[in-house]
């Protein structure tokens, strides 16, 4: 006879990779995020991924340079910043288990992982994908955080250029994304923009920054080359960027809501649902029930075979 108890379900843990090339803020964004989700009350572990990351200005939960550090397989196996790099990451994913003991240390909490910033890291090298398949199996639902620095905007090459990437890192990293346009606070001291911003946060028609790249006597020649890259970039439709400046409360707060919706964190925890952050995910606004009482009724009644 089989038992009538349920067995509680698994706890989900919620969180953050944050990925990026290097110098796009990732170190900043994890202290800054920390801070603005621990005034929010949430209890926050910071995982430093970089094994060449040393000097945190953030308190660091989990420190994967406990386990490998860039500089001894430099020195150990005579391999430059590049390949050594690659070599740490693949250690990692030998040594998950180390990982996930650390982990398990840390109840009931979000976590932000702090990732190094080599691109092929999230373009074509699978050892960074199978961790974060691992933690998906440990039940972290995460959602992967791609800074990119917003100087890029200023130059329509490096933009297109910024776009192939950020396409294939979601492409490769296989993870619910968020692209991040860091430092807007300082666009504006990297020149005039071609656009307002909103053509770079919404990737529209890329045929006007082709039209830029055209006036340029050496991309001139490649125009044939650049439009069928701008073509496979709209092809997909998946880019788009969420403006960032860490300091800027209200910019924080669009970028956790964006995190948050991909994750699945606004929803809660299994059945523990928080119906007007569900609302507020699907019309893409504050959804106040108050002004829709028949939804009230539909949601909350009990004889609801939904909620049984």
């Amino acid at each position: 006879m089989m038992s009538s108890e349920r067995r509680p379900p698994p706890s989900l843990h919620f969180g953050q990779v944050v990925i990026g090339p290097p110098g796009s803020g990732k170190t900043t964004y994890c202290q800054g995020m920390q801070d603005f989700l621990t005034q929010l009350g949430r209890k926050v572990v910071v995982v430093n991924m970089d094994p060449a990351n040393d000097g945190l200005p953030y308190s660091c939960g989990v420190d994967i340079s406990e386990l490998v550090t860039l500089d001894d397989v430099m020195d150990g196996l005579k391999l430059g910043p590049n390949g050594g790099l690659l070599y740490c990451m693949e250690y990692v994913e030998a040594n998950l288990d180390w990982l996930e003991n650390k982990l398990k240390q840390h109840k009931d909490c979000y976590f932000l992982f702090d990732c190094p910033g080599q691109v092929e890291l999230y373009t074509h090298q699978n050892s960074v994908k199978n961790i974060f398949s691992q933690l998906a199996k440990w039940n972290f639902r995460l959602t992967a955080v791609h800074l990119v620095d917003s100087h890029y905007c200023a130059d329509p090459a490096k933009f297109i250029s910024v776009l192939c990437t950020s396409l294939s890192t979601m492409l490769h990293v296989e993870l619910p994304h968020v692209n991040v346009l860091s430092k807007m606070d300082l666009i504006e001291q990297y020149g005039k923009l071609a656009f307002n911003l909103d053509f770079y946060t919404e990737v529209m028609d890329l045929s006007y920054l082709l039209d830029h790249l055209a006036a340029d006597p050496f991309f001139k020649k490649f125009r044939l080359l650049n439009e069928k890259i701008a073509e496979v970039i709209q092809d997909y439709s998946l880019v788009s960027f969420v403006p960032l400046n860490v300091q800027d409360k209200e910019s924080m707060i669009q970028v956790l809501r964006a995190v948050d919706k991909a994750n699945g964190c606004c929803f809660g925890n299994l059945e523990e649902r928080n119906l007007q952050a569900m609302m507020s995910a699907a019309v893409g606004a504050d959804f106040q029930f108050s002004s829709y009482p028949f939804l009230i009724v539909a949601v909350t009644h009990s004889e609801s075979p939904v909620l049984k």
